[in-house]
């Protein structure tokens, strides 16, 4: 019988092994839930510079520009006389309503007064100070075991 014994102290000693493993494998997903939970409260940013990007040549960036380069919120028909558009009901709705969809999802553009649309980065930027997440940063040993 001391053949069997001794399988059956190896047989125990790996299970409490896998045990131990499956314990730590329980914290660590426990971990990685608790850091998701935690990103979704965090506002979505760009890799590139913490603005989102808009495909070149579309109304879009240009109506972006225009209102970046007037360094002020604008009405829709003045953003379309500065990116060249005819001021007709057809394009202010058309424009209004797409940048009303970035509004609603609180990306790149505001709403500050009806028909009147600035940049979220220009809003964040008052008195040269940025309120955005860049300043918030991670302690270096966060998480660690």
């Amino acid at each position: 019988m001391g053949i069997r014994d001794e399988f059956q102290k190896r047989i125990d000693k790996k299970q409490q092994e896998i045990r131990d493993l499956e314990m730590k494998i329980k914290e660590a997903n426990s971990y990685l839930q608790a850091l998701m939970d935690s990103m979704k409260w965090l506002p979505r940013e760009d890799s590139s510079n913490g603005s989102q990007l808009l495909r070149p040549g579309t109304t879009l960036a240009k109506a972006q520009e225009a209102i970046k380069k007037a360094g002020h919120p604008m009405h829709v028909a003045d953003i379309l006389k500065a990116i060249g558009k005819p001021t007709d009901k057809k394009n202010k709705v058309s424009l209004s309503g797409s940048l009303s969809g970035y509004v609603r999802r609180k990306e790149i553009f505001t709403r500050p007064a009806p028909n009147t649309f600035g940049l979220i980065e220009m809003e964040n930027s008052e008195n040269g100070s940025i309120k955005t997440t860049e300043a918030l940063e991670l302690p270096k040993n966060f998480g660690a075991v």
